[in-house]
């Protein structure tokens, strides 16, 4: 089923990968990449749309990686939901320096930090044009920050999930280790999850296709692109 694109989306959901805070580093946070990371964000604010935003914490340490090195899954995806929420405090600094009224919304509860994520709060933030970052995954264990992302997007009514990474959106295969990779414009739920296609984890994309969300996938470091999409123009891959 396609989905409109020409009208544009008035309350989007904007899901970052925690790697991307890192840049050439590979690891930690980048300020100078942040920055530009958070310029992005704030000309997406401009537009007037409801913004809320879900960065993951692969940068600092991965759940899933760390359980299989040893370490006790919970534990391991605990500290992976805490990475999130440093990425969180991070972004928000730069975005309220650059007059962007933001709040950080955790799952974990941390008082000192942040609000805790109640649904008509973070609704409320979103009607007085706050940008509102939700960190600390979904506050369970074995729940990806993509699950997350959609979960958050369908409690907020969003009208799409952009999920903006390294490439310019979906493959029949990975195109840095396959040259005859071929891009996809446009998908079908059914297809992401039949061809293992990995645009998110199959929990997210389930979610988002009982739900009618669409996803959008799109290069991150082509600038400007999400601007685009929210706009209507096609950009990246529309999954849906």
């Amino acid at each position: 089923m396609s989905v409109k694109r020409s009208a544009g989306y008035g309350r989007v959901l904007l899901k970052l990968s925690g790697e991307a805070l890192a840049g050439d580093r590979g690891f930690g946070i980048d300020p100078k990449v942040v920055d530009g990371i958070t310029d992005e964000i704030r000309n997406i604010h401009e537009l007037g749309v409801a913004l809320g935003l879900v960065i993951g914490g692969g940068n600092i340490v991965r759940g899933a990686i760390a359980s299989e090195q040893g370490m006790d899954r919970v534990s391991a995806d605990y500290m992976g939901m805490l990475a999130t929420i440093m990425n969180a405090l991070a972004v928000q600094d730069l975005l309220e320096k650059k007059g962007i009224e933001t709040r950080v919304m955790t799952a974990i509860r941390m008082p000192q930090l942040a609000e805790p994520y109640i649904r008509r709060r973070a609704v409320r933030h979103l009607e007085k044009g706050r940008a509102v970052i939700f960190a600390g995954g979904t506050g369970n264990p074995y729940f990806s920050t993509d699950t997350a992302a959609v979960l958050r997007a369908i409690e907020m009514n969003a009208d799409v999930v952009i999920k903006a990474t390294k490439v310019q959106g979906v493959y029949t295969a990975d195109p840095a280790s396959d040259p005859d990779a071929e891009f996809i414009p446009n998908i079908s739920f059914h297809e992401v999850v039949a061809r293992d296609l990995r645009v998110m984890d199959a929990a997210a994309v389930s979610l988002c296709r009982e739900n009618n969300l669409p996803i959008i996938v799109l290069d991150l470091e082509d600038q400007g692109a999400v601007r685009r999409a929210i706009h209507g123009e096609r950009v990246g891959t529309l999954v849906s």
